[in-house]
């Protein structure tokens, strides 16, 4: 499996911006599907933004316009670059890769980088 690691996380201001990555430990052409998810205090995790090995992209609602999931192949890296942040943004955001092995569909998830937005 995958192993995917998070960065970029942190405290910023309202209408601030922020970009977060992930890390995986094999490149990322070999995974179909690469996203990010968030998830704050007592709520479920819910889907941000997904990005396909086809570069096909899929947001929320609630982040299009504001937030762009972009993937650089040779550093086996996806991004999410987001701006115009408000304070429901703050959660933990988790980076999650699904892909074939062994040819059955697997999953892995990163351990989650916090963002709080709040002045």
């Amino acid at each position: 499996q995958v192993q995917l690691v998070e960065s970029g996380g942190g405290l910023v201001q309202p209408g601030g911006s922020l970009r977060l990555a992930c890390a995986a430990s094999e490149s990322i052409n070999s995974i179909n599907t690469m996203g990010w998810y968030r998830q704050a205090p007592g709520k479920q995790r819910e889907l941000v933004a997904t990005i396909t090995k086809g570069s096909s992209t899929n947001y929320a609602d609630s982040v299009k316009g504001r937030f762009t999931i972009s993937r650089d192949n040779a550093k086996n890296t996806v991004y999410l670059q987001m701006s115009s942040l408000k304070p429901e943004d703050t959660a933990v955001y988790y980076c999650n890769a699904n892909f074939f092995a062994n040819f059955f569909p697997r999953e892995a998830w990163g351990q989650g980088t916090p963002v709080t937005v709040s002045s």
